[in-house]
């Protein structure tokens, strides 16, 4: 137990740093209004059938949405781009102030930071797709993170188990 304290303490260092601040909603109830997304894209085969996942969390690790879909058939950078964009309409609904947004795929996370440009047709749509969702909130961040961080290997994972469901 201890141990497993330690290592989510070793993340959590690693992640960005936000107050965590709640707002009253108009019937009393208390809000987050800064809100952690992790998504996940994955095509087997690329293009090949694909999955996408999500998990949207406040900033103490209390998880608010998680959900995955089979997408059809599309690449890998494809379906993270759809991942993400399906978290953000989600997370519309929980009305944060600020997001920040954990991807896995360094080219995505470069693409919407601005560092690298999109070529491709079909993921300049997606970003564009992205751009719009983003402007139904205050801030919206996007950060790099490896594969191994615990809640990325969540979503990896239910996007596996949507894939092989889909396979059976």
């Amino acid at each position: 137990m201890a141990a497993r304290q330690q290592q989510r303490q070793k993340q959590q260092k690693s992640l960005p740093k936000t107050s965590l601040k709640k707002r009253k909603r108009s019937g009393g109830t208390e809000i987050n209004k800064h809100l952690i997304i992790f998504s996940d894209g994955g095509a087997r085969g690329n293009p090949g059938p694909a999955a996408i996942a999500f998990i949207i969390q406040t900033e103490t690790g209390q998880t608010l949405i998680s959900d995955s879909k089979y997408i059809g058939i599309c690449t890998n950078n494809q379906a993270e781009y759809q991942a993400l964009l399906a978290a953000l309409q989600a997370a519309v609904a929980l009305k944060p102030d600020f997001l920040i947004c954990h991807l896995d795929s360094e080219l995505v996370a470069k693409q919407l930071q601005g560092e690298y440009r999109v070529k491709n047709p079909d993921l300049k749509r997606l970003w564009q797709n992205v751009q719009k969702a983003k402007t139904q909130f205050s801030t919206v961040k996007f950060v790099n993170v490896p594969r191994s961080h615990k809640t990325i290997e969540e979503a990896d994972k239910l996007v596996n188990l949507t894939l092989d469901a889909r396979s059976k």
